[in-house]
């Protein structure tokens, strides 16, 4: 009898364990997205062309500030899907329960003004990635601008969502080239480590845009957001956290590789001039079919940003409003959150079919997005540190300091900018 009992027992044991591992599995696959996907949106065609350019310019003297980024992201992330969580909110619906209506108006005109270039500059990118197959951009703009609304208002975006992933993992070929390329390791360690500072106009305003594209205003909002969406609730929160936190590592990790491989291919050569320039660090790993692989990269990069851009404003703008926001929903019953998505794709996709110079508006545009993103930090940093919202989930001291010390860093340097470009007007710089 005893020889019966003991023999059941593992097996009784086994069964719930097994059970508990598939129902760990489910949950993180149905909780963890919104952190991965919104860092990994920062990996667009903006994105890349601003890293691309920071290894073609200074070649390994960006990879120190990147580090630094690289932990602002992670606190900014894990603050706005924390918000997100624990008050059941997005970021847009507690800016406007917790500040005055003309702070929240400031919020909101400073995400639109940003993510109109940034809408612009993704259907460039898609633009530029057919170009590099020989197809031209007014013969793919208007198709990938429809499809890109269809799938959102007709379709599953998520099911979408996850097609742009795939095609933006033709990007794991930086880690690849970057250890074909045969880098200065030496080099590469030591700017790792030690802070490398250039006094000069365009090193500053690669840094500012290096902020802007890693740490966007828009992902702030459509994490939250996102969370919300999905229903997630406080008692998830450590899922969320490790999906806000380990895609903001995973995304950093592919910007850094980008600098360094293209640093290895073509560093030194001064700013980007196209797309296939960018694609020259590529050839380690792809050979003559280095703009073939750059291009379906761009393009899923461009596609995912292209839908999460546009969906972040609108969610804000819809939360700010309090009226209904959500993907699930018909454009009768959500007329304002979907008709700013149209409105913003019609934009973006309208503006980028003019014989514009893609690579500074890229760059351009995530200059912008540096400017701003103090705004958005500063309402993100004091919501998450306010007990009366969250409580016990609020800041605690030493995260309070180390938050704060992010968001007057990212305001200084976008600080530093703005001076120049000022003095610049005036000739005194």
């Amino acid at each position: 009898m005893t020889g019966d009992l003991d023999t059941a027992t593992p097996s009784q044991e086994a069964a719930p364990a097994r059970r508990t591992g598939w129902r760990r599995i489910t949950m993180v696959a149905a909780i963890a997205g919104p952190g991965l996907v919104a860092a990994n949106a920062g990996n667009d065609a903006a994105g890349i062309a601003t890293y691309a350019s920071a290894g073609s310019q200074f070649t390994y003297g960006t990879l120190f500030f990147m580090v630094l980024v690289t932990i602002a992201l992670v606190m900014v992330q894990e603050m706005a899907v924390r918000l997100g969580a624990h008050t059941g909110k997005g970021l847009g619906a507690l800016i406007r329960e917790q500040f005055s209506l003309r702070l929240t108006a400031l919020a909101v005109f400073c995400l639109l003004l940003a993510n109109t270039g940034l809408v612009v500059s993704e259907f460039a990118g898609i633009g530029a990635a057919f170009e590099l197959l020989g197809v031209p951009k007014w013969a793919v703009i208007p198709p990938a601008a429809i499809l890109l609304w269809a799938l959102v208002l007709f379709g599953s975006y998520h099911w979408a969502e996850r097609i742009f992933l795939i095609m933006s993992l033709a990007f794991f070929a930086y880690p690849i080239a970057m250890i074909l390329g045969h880098p200065d390791w030496g080099a590469v360690g030591h700017h790792l480590v030690v802070p490398h500072i250039e006094p000069s106009k365009d090193f500053i305003l690669l840094a500012v845009a290096l902020i802007g594209t890693t740490v966007s205003p828009y992902m702030q909002f459509y994490a939250a957001a996102g969370v919300v969406d999905r229903g997630a609730k406080p008692a998830d929160y450590p899922l969320i956290r490790a999906d806000a936190v380990l895609g903001a590592v995973f995304a950093c990790v592919i910007s850094l590789t980008i600098i360094i491989s293209t640093a290895s291919a073509i560093g030194g050569t001064g700013p980007l001039d196209s797309a296939a320039q960018a694609a020259e660090a590529l050839k380690p790993v792809a050979g003559k079919n280095a703009e073939l692989l750059f291009a379906v990269g761009l393009i899923g990069a461009s596609a995912l940003a292209g839908a999460v851009v546009p969906l972040s404003a609108s969610y804000a703008i819809g939360e700010a409003a309090g009226v209904e926001r959500s993907v699930s929903r018909s454009f009768r019953d959500a007329p304002l959150f979907l008709g700013l998505f149209t409105a913003q794709i019609v934009l973006g996709a309208t503006v980028a079919m003019t014989p514009v110079d893609v690579i500074q508006l890229l760059i351009g545009t995530q200059v912008l997005q540096g400017l701003i993103s103090p705004i958005v930090l500063v309402y993100l940093l004091v919501l998450t540190n306010r007990r009366s919202l969250l409580g016990d989930a609020a800041n605690g001291p030493r995260y309070r300091i180390a938050a704060t010390a992010v968001v007057v860093g990212v305001a200084a340097m976008s600080t530093v900018l703005l001076v120049q470009t000022v003095l610049g007007w005036f000739g005194l710089a």
